[in-house]
C-alpha cells in the first residue's frame, strides 16, 4: 500500500473520523472525496453511506507518520505498511460483518483497533 500518501485532514474538529480498519484519520468530507488510501476496496469515495458504516469519530489521539516503514512508534501501532499520514492512537468500534467479509475477500487482514 506504500507509495501512495494519504490525505491529512484539512481541519482537526468534530468532522474527523478514522477509519475502522487502519486507523487512518481524516475529514467526513475528505472520506467521501477520495476514501481510505490504505483501504481503497470499501469505496467510500464511491459510496457515502461506506464511510459512515467504515469509519468513527470515536478515536482517541493521533499520531502523524511520514515514513512508517522506518518507525518504530508506526511498528508499535501497527500501521508500518500503511501510507504516509495521521492515524489514531485507539478506535473505537468495529466494521460490520459485512465489510469484514469484504476485507476477507480482498484477502486483507482485519483486526479490530480498539
Amino acid at each position: 500500500m506504500q507509495g501512495h500518501v494519504a490525505q491529512i485532514p484539512t481541519s482537526f474538529g468534530k468532522e474527523l473520523r478514522a477509519c475502522l480498519r487502519c486507523s487512518l484519520v481524516k475529514t467526513y468530507n475528505q472520506f467521501t472525496d477520495t476514501g481510505c488510501e490504505n483501504c481503497p476496496f470499501f469505496n467510500m469515495d464511491q459510496d457515502n453511506d461506506r464511510v459512515l458504516e467504515c469509519t468513527t469519530p470515536n478515536f482517541a489521539g493521533v499520531i502523524a507518520s511520514m515514513e512508517p516503514s522506518g518507525s518504530w512508534a508506526a511498528r508499535w501501532q501497527r500501521i508500518s505498511k500503511f501510507a504516509p499520514g495521521c492515524y489514531a492512537l485507539s478506535v473505537t468500534g468495529m466494521l460490520p460483518e459485512e465489510m469484514q467479509a469484504i476485507c476477507e475477500h480482498n484477502n486483507v487482514r482485519y483486526v479490530p483497533r480498539n
